[in-house]
């Protein structure tokens, strides 16, 4: 008689690869983000585009420098986030600036852009990124660091970096 389990062993049909249900492609990282933000939560979240977009971001062109969260009504908006347009969508492409919704239940609005509002706290993107053939985007809840707070940073870093050289150099020996 035969079962009428999947042979698969519940792994879904999609991604034959071997990479599995948590196979991300970092599209962008905003490394200054963690500089000038001590960041105390992050969300991950989905963001509403256009077709012109999508294709702009599989070829890795989008910029988060300058980006941040902005709660509108109940709504989150990407703001300054820079996606150039897509080279063959000559009638059809989009603004490359403009204000993109961010896909949050409301129950994480509530939760996180309440916190940003409530104590001065500012929603920075960390990174982009396709999971699943999805474009995600790395929300963090961040205060801004004063210049002094930057230098003990990385007065640390660096102090770190040489206790790991100094063991690493003497290991060797």
């Amino acid at each position: 008689m035969a079962s009428s389990k999947p042979t698969n062993s519940g792994k879904s049909s999609k991604g034959a690869s071997g990479k599995g249900d948590l196979a991300e492609r970092v599209v962008a990282e905003n490394r200054k983000a963690r500089h000038h933000y001590e960041i105390l939560d992050t969300l991950e979240c989905g963001i509403a585009l256009v077709g012109s977009e999508v294709k702009s971001l599989r070829s890795g062109k989008i910029s988060l420098d300058e980006a941040y969260g902005r709660v509108k009504g109940s709504e989150v908006w990407l703001i300054g986030c820079d996606i150039p347009e897509y080279v063959k969508a000559n009638q059809l492409n989009h603004q490359p600036k403009r204000p993109r919704k961010l896909l949050l239940h409301r129950r994480e609005i509530i939760r996180f852009a309440s916190l940003a509002y409530e104590k001065s706290l500012t929603l920075v993107p960390l990174k982009a990124y396709f999971k699943q053939g999805r474009v995600k985007l790395l929300l963090g809840i961040g205060r801004g660091r004063k210049v002094h707070d930057k230098r003990q940073k990385l007065k640390a870093q660096t102090a770190q970096r040489d206790i790991e050289g100094a063991l690493r150099g003497r290991g060797s020996r």
